[in-house]
């Protein structure tokens, strides 16, 4: 069996910390939850650097591989997937396993990075450049559309025909597109897609992990989506 002790899963509810949730809930791999609290810096704590030298989340220590320490969201969504012997989520087949990956980096090398400049932007600089918002709104827009014309070609997955990490890590990010500025109302092939996934109990449960979806608590409420917006440029220190 590919699980047995299971893992500690260091997280918080940001979408890279989704990406190891949503793994760790489709496979069912047994975990001990500790939820890293962000606002107390407790993943630059000495402790969790000595898991993740970078002191970010999430990580994961594997008590099946000698209390191995896993960290960077990809990372941890490669290590599992390849442990199940049936490759359900990481097909063994070569062919199909390079185009999963080259998902999984366009996620980590293009949305994550563009997107968290734009989150930076538009949500938490001390005051609103007008060039960096266009500058990474624009681009993680871009990078959207390179999803929507893929998934306009007739397919219902991003990669191998079938559902994968690809699709779990870069719905993890498209899914705050709000925060970040960036709508996607002209994309219908995207938003048809993140509906086939959030109707899956797994992504249900690990979006709620370590706590109710940040997401989901400002969606419909304009007056609480002002309330964490202005909480969370207190939190970096760009509003007294």
């Amino acid at each position: 069996m590919a699980f047995e002790k299971g893992i500690t899963l260091y997280t918080a509810g940001t979408p890279n910390g989704w990406k190891a949730n949503m793994i760790v809930e489709e496979l069912k791999v047994p975990y001990k939850l500790h939820a890293i609290s962000l606002s107390d810096n407790e993943q630059k704590q000495e402790w969790f650097e000595r898991i993740n030298p970078n002191g970010r989340i999430p990580a994961i220590v594997d008590h099946d591989e000698g209390d191995l320490p896993v960290f960077e969201s990809g990372a941890i969504m490669i290590h599992l997937a390849e442990k199940d012997p049936q490759g359900t989520f990481l097909p063994k087949d070569t062919r199909k396993k390079a185009e999963v990956i080259s998902w999984l980096m366009f996620q980590m090398g293009g949305i994550g990075p563009m997107q968290g400049q734009a989150n930076h932007f538009v949500r938490y600089a001390p005051e609103q450049i007008e060039y960096g918002i266009k500058r990474y709104t624009n681009e993680t827009k871009r990078l959207y559309g390179c999803i929507e014309k893929h998934l306009a070609s007739g397919k219902d997955w991003l990669a191998a025909d079938q559902y994968t990490i690809a699709d779990m890590a870069n719905y993890a990010w498209i899914a705050w597109h709000d925060w970040a500025g960036v709508q996607i109302d002209d994309m219908p092939h995207i938003q048809k897609w993140m509906k086939r996934i959030e109707e899956r109990p797994a992504i249900q449960k690990a979006v709620d992990i370590p706590d109710k979806s940040f997401v989901k608590q400002y969606q419909n409420d304009p007056k609480k989506k002002q309330e964490m917006i202005d909480g969370a440029k207190k939190f970096m220190g760009s509003q007294k």
